[in-house]
């Protein structure tokens, strides 16, 4: 069955393969998953993006990301997704954004990728009585803090492209963070543990230009960096992967309730242990004291610093590769898809609430 599929991102965010979200990097993967197994794949995202099928650009936001931004990012959105749907025949519209309801089409087969903590959504949008549109998040444990009342099928869980992280390299004696640079994800306690634990620090990541974003930056992170704890700014595939294979450990001081933590995934591809606050799904990631340790606070986070030399880089490896592939993920979204395109208005597959 030869399926054509429409990819819609983050309205803010640009995707392809040196994407620095999560949700861009899986629209990405199967953007080129879809081209490589003879499907058409279409991705409406905004300019500076990059898609192995077709792109439909819309105008990047490129001042200050307020409200007046984001509505006109969505009306973008609106016009370019009603553009592809009038000029090609669409099996399947699969939307990523925390947003997707402000430009959601009013009828044909559509999944939602439920990318961030669910209580981020508002409720209403959980359940929806629309024919045909079938939502999911990406995790078990996510699935679990769905609320009272919500339509969810059952999750799809996320993978990353094992074959294509690992690189021969010498471990160098330093800790990394990559994320996305905002008060949630805690990067100031990063700073903190890793002076406790006198350890050298890199931190790669995309300060995005919404006002609070900038603002953590200028006040809770520029301060605490020095000579041994660094921001590298936002960082490709290549280089990411160099460093998460040189890296002593990982470290995730996210305050919020991850979804999955791609990164983590990544990361234990790479061999490298993953120190983590246990929020959201990364305990079911993260194996303390196996492939890397869950700490409660920033001293446990310091010290798991220093502990990280003596976990095992091929049982990171060997985990990631039995519990995080991509192959499996594509495949269950290709299966997803399929169901949507088969079955139409009936009903594809489990809804559970």
């Amino acid at each position: 069955m030869t399926l054509t599929v429409l990819n819609v991102a983050y309205p803010l965010a640009p995707v392809g393969p040196d994407a620095v979200g999560g949700a861009e990097q899986v629209l990405s993967a199967l953007d080129r998953a879809l081209v490589w197994e003879g499907h058409r794949s279409i991705v409406v995202a905004c300019q500076g993006s990059r898609a192995a099928g077709t792109l439909v650009e819309t105008p990047a936001e490129t001042g200050v990301l307020d409200e007046a931004a984001k509505s006109r990012a969505h009306q973008a959105h609106r016009d370019a997704i009603a553009s592809a749907r009038a000029r090609w025949s669409i099996d399947v519209v699969h939307l990523h954004g925390i947003d997707f309801d402000a430009y959601l089409p009013e009828d044909g087969a559509t999944l939602v990728t439920l990318h961030l903590p669910l209580g981020w959504y508002r409720p209403e949008v959980l359940a929806p009585s629309r024919a045909n549109l079938w939502l999911h998040a990406v995790s078990e444990a996510q699935h679990r803090t769905a609320p009272v009342g919500s339509k969810l099928t059952n999750p799809i869980l996320n993978g990353v492209d094992i074959d294509a992280l690992r690189e021969p390299r010498s471990r160098r004696n330093f800790a990394l963070v990559l994320s996305r640079i905002c008060p949630e994800k805690g990067i100031h306690l990063a700073l903190e543990a890793a002076k406790r634990a006198g350890a050298t620090l890199a931190i790669g990541g995309q300060i995005y230009s919404y006002q609070a974003h900038v603002r953590y930056f200028a006040d809770e992170v520029r301060p605490r960096l020095d000579r041994r704890r660094r921001f590298l700014g936002p960082l490709g595939f290549l280089a990411k992967r160099r460093l998460l294979n040189a890296a002593r450990c990982l470290v995730i001081p996210s305050l919020a309730a991850e979804t999955s933590s791609l990164v983590a995934m990544e990361a234990l591809a790479c061999g490298t242990p993953v120190i983590a606050f246990p929020n959201g799904a990364l305990p079911e990631v993260v194996q303390h004291g196996r492939t890397g340790f869950l700490v409660n606070d920033v001293d446990e986070m310091a010290k798991a610093i220093v502990d990280a030399g003596a976990l095992d880089h091929e049982t990171c490896r060997a985990e990631a590769q039995r519990r995080f592939s991509l192959e499996r993920m594509v495949s269950s979204y290709m299966e997803a898809y399929e169901a949507l395109a088969k079955f139409g208005a009936r009903r594809a597959f489990a809804r559970t609430g």
